[in-house]
């Protein structure tokens, strides 16, 4: 009776453990099962970055880094002072430019007007000096005249005489008009001469202001300032990037694609992503550049049949909306439907 009972209770535990174990083993598969589904889940995401466009800050002026006006992460608006940087060299150029400036000016005002007073006077004097040899000369063809009416003197001495007031009268005619042109200006030869150097002088200072200008760099956009590379006293040479300012309104996200997704993301098409960075928000997104990447990026396939070769595609994609937060080297995942 009692071997009877331990058989009974051996065999209840062996069902007892044949279903525990068949528990674990059905457990098992569908953890198998399941995680062999979630394994290869990942292959339905594509994950990309968002970029953004920043631009170096540099200027035409070497000199030391006086003062920097902002500090990394601030953000900027066009036209705000970022940087002064101190040259006494740029000064001195735009110093000697303004002097050449000056001597040309100088030298243009003598061709116009010093120049000009010396020849007029000199002129009047020639005028006066004709004006006088005419005079006398018309009085003495006067005489000649009457006395050759008179009988008194032959026709040769009165046509002499006609002769040296018409010389005389012409020599007036001649300092008149040398007169004249005195009082006109110098030359205009020479007048186009000094004002062309002043024009050139003139030059010369816009472009050392321009340069000298430079000592203040301002932002030419709105943007976040992303990093400054010297430290106030260092010295910069010309062109050197003083900062890198990141652009606000130049967000967009990368993905690299197999080109048997493009058909699902055509130019101009608006694709759903997700941000993890900002509590995995979902964003749209607009592709407006597709770009193959090269023989370089090619996906080989590894079977002999059943499988072929797939290049890979750089897609850009900006957002719809502007989405605060978002900056450049944030991840951007985007869930695409089975192939």
């Amino acid at each position: 009776m009692s071997t009877n009972t331990n058989n009974t209770t051996e065999k209840s535990a062996n069902r007892t453990l044949l279903f525990t174990m068949g528990i674990i083993i059905f457990a098992a598969v569908v953890i198998a099962i399941i995680g062999f589904v979630f394994m290869n889940r990942p292959d339905s995401y594509i994950e990309g970055q968002v970029e953004g466009t920043t631009v170096r800050i540099s200027g035409r002026l070497a000199g030391r880094v006086t003062k920097f006006y902002v500090e990394e992460g601030d953000t900027v608006h066009a036209g705000d002072t970022l940087v002064y940087i101190h040259s006494e060299i740029g000064k001195a150029q735009l110093g000697q430019a303004e002097a050449m400036k000056e001597v040309a000016s100088a030298q243009n005002k003598m061709v116009d007007a010093g120049t000009r007073s010396q020849i007029i006077s000199a002129a009047e004097q020639l005028l006066a000096q004709a004006q006088a040899a005419e005079t006398i000369t018309q009085k003495t063809y006067d005489r000649m005249q009457k006395l050759f009416a008179e009988g008194v003197i032959s026709e040769q001495k009165r046509d002499e005489a006609k002769a040296a007031y018409d010389a005389a009268k012409a020599a007036r005619g001649a300092a008149a008009s040398q007169l004249s042109l005195a009082k006109a200006g110098a030359q205009s030869e020479d007048k186009a001469s000094t004002a062309a150097l002043v024009d050139a002088a003139q030059q010369t200072v816009d472009q050392a202001a321009a340069v000298y200008a430079d000592s203040y760099l301002t932002a030419p956009f709105d943007g976040t300032i992303d990093q400054i590379y010297p430290e106030a006293g260092e010295l910069v040479s010309l062109g050197a990037p003083i900062m890198s300012l990141l652009k606000t309104d130049k967000r967009y996200v990368v993905f690299n694609v197999r080109e048997e997704l493009l058909s699902d993301l055509p130019m101009g098409a608006t694709m759903k992503v997700m941000i993890p960075a900002l509590g995995k928000k979902e964003i749209d997104v607009k592709i407006y550049y597709i770009r193959d990447m090269g023989s370089y990026a090619v996906w080989h396939s590894t079977k002999s049949t059943g499988s072929y070769d797939s290049r890979t595609f750089q897609i850009k994609a900006r957002p719809v909306e502007d989405v605060p937060g978002l900056r450049p080297g944030m991840s951007a995942i985007y869930s695409h439907p089975e192939k």
